[in-house]
């Protein structure tokens, strides 16, 4: 798998790109954002992004929401001295996956980047037993990994997916805030109820009408309501 590693630091640039080679990921090495981008875009096999958040110039954030707005969902892992939860909540309300805050070990990071690239395998088994699932106008086709509404491909990000897979797959089901991250954030700290809802609005957002579909229940949590769907 190809990783790009983004940040102005060329020292920490080292030391990731030298432990990741060893893991067998070949890396890829921009020193801004600005850098980074003609490579993302000319490069569509790139697994992950590794990005640093405070760069001079265009900062991670831009970077990504930038990405996004092009329909590029490639996962990403912000690495960053910020770490209050604000800082969080900007990161995955931008689009991105994970946050590792500095100072930051190896073995942390490692781990990090291989539960990312293999989560969601859990909740999609079961999906995979059948070709597709359909509610109303939106198409969920497990094994290729896409949904459709209306004909239309949607550009979800790797959470995003995850999440709507949980909901869809259990339609009319209930599920706390906390069943959530259990389910899709089983083995990464610092998320919060907060960021759960973060990702339910951009998803709700790209969903546009269909976005009513995920209803919320007070003091319980989120299910998909298959009967506005069908309407």
């Amino acid at each position: 798998m190809k990783i790009l590693v983004v940040d102005d630091d060329a020292a920490i640039c080292e030391i990731l790109s030298f432990n990741l080679k060893s893991e067998g990921y070949e890396i890829l090495v921009a020193y801004s954002a600005e850098e980074a981008l003609p490579i993302i875009l000319s490069h569509s096999d790139i697994s992950l992004l590794l990005l640093d958040v405070m760069m001079s110039g265009m900062s991670g954030y831009h970077l990504v929401e930038t990405i996004r707005g092009k329909g590029i969902e490639t996962p990403v892992i912000f690495i960053t001295a910020k770490d209050q939860e604000n800082d969080l909540l900007t990161g995955f309300s931008v689009g991105g996956d994970d946050y590792i805050a500095k100072p930051f070990s190896i073995k942390e990071v490692v781990a990090r980047i291989k539960a990312l690239l293999k989560r969601g395998e859990k909740q999609t088994k079961k999906a995979e037993e059948t070709d597709s699932i359909i509610l109303g106008d939106l198409v969920l086709y497990p094994s290729k990994k896409e949904v459709f509404l209306k004909g239309s491909l949607l550009s979800l990000t790797k959470t995003e997916y995850e999440i709507l897979v949980l909901l869809m797959t259990h339609a009319e089901k209930v599920f706390s805030r906390e069943d959530i991250i259990q389910v899709v954030w089983a083995e990464t700290p610092y998320i919060t109820e907060r960021t759960v809802d973060v990702h339910i609005t951009r998803l709700r957002k790209k969903m546009g009408e269909y976005g009513a579909c995920i209803t919320n229940r007070s003091g319980y949590g989120y299910r998909f309501n298959a009967t506005i769907c069908n309407d």
